[in-house]
């Protein structure tokens, strides 16, 4: 992503924060500057709306997009693009300030995964957001970057090991039930390249239009096929009324 307000900071304290956490009133939550292009913000949604609609990891978990993480007592947010927790939920109440965002202290642990997506040479992915990452105790930290603009490939994927990343070559996201790929193909009438979940068997985990479409091709399939049978049915009943008439005619008895 690009030149986010908050997510760029400097690691400084912010008003009202110390190492102490504050009057969660007194903290800046939102900057609620405008900065995505409309591929990053696709594919936000893509990565947000298939976890949403169609992942069932038999626990609760939370998967948002352009939300602040406070992870410790006097140090700036960091603001990835997308990010999913596992076993934690949001709060009933969203717009208490202390719900607003994703406070470590509140919810217990860190994200289990973090999402950045490239757009420009700016948004230190590589960089600065790597060690912010690490400092908030994210396990796994994935970098999407279509054009290559950064990295020397579109996608790379990251493991916490200690208090730094090192690189994952496999794309299960193991202690998080997930994997990632890229999967070319039309998501909202554009096709592209796409950064896609994978469910632990390897299935690309589908939007909900994706699952209702799924739904819809199996329904017809089930009418088709239900509609062969009868068919054939009534063919097979048609050459047993044509034998029968046959042995009539011979003055056999059909019966």
């Amino acid at each position: 992503m690009g030149d986010e307000t908050m997510a760029e900071a400097e690691l400084l304290p912010q008003e009202g924060m110390t190492d102490r956490w504050p009057d969660f009133n007194r903290i800046v939550t939102e900057d609620d500057e405008p900065v995505d292009n409309l591929f990053s913000e696709k594919q936000q949604r893509l990565l947000t709306e298939s976890l949403n609609s169609s992942w069932d990891p038999g626990r609760q978990f939370l998967a948002a997009a352009d939300v602040a993480i406070f992870y410790a007592p006097g140090r700036s947010p960091v603001v990835p693009d997308t990010f999913v927790s596992l076993d934690v939920r949001a709060a009933d109440d969203l717009w208490e300030k202390r719900n607003r965002s994703y406070f470590v202290s509140e919810f217990g642990k860190p994200p289990d995964i973090a999402v950045e997506i490239v757009s420009n040479t700016k948004g230190g992915e590589t960089g600065r957001k790597l060690s912010y990452y690490a400092q908030a105790g994210v396990r796994y930290y994935i970098i999407f970057d279509p054009q290559c603009l950064v990295q020397g490939d579109a996608l790379r994927v990251y493991e916490l090991a200690g208090t730094r990343y090192k690189p994952r070559f496999g794309r299960l996201l193991t202690r998080a039930g997930l994997g990632v790929t890229l999967w070319e193909g039309v998501f909202e009438g554009k096709r592209d390249t796409w950064l896609r979940w994978l469910d632990y068997e390897g299935n690309i985990i589908p939007t909900g239009c994706e699952r209702a479409e799924t739904e819809r091709e199996r329904a017809e399939t089930e009418h088709e096929r239900a509609e062969t049978e009868r068919e054939r049915a009534e063919h097979a009943e048609r050459q047993v009324a044509r034998l029968a008439a046959k042995l009539r005619e011979l003055g056999i008895s059909p019966e």
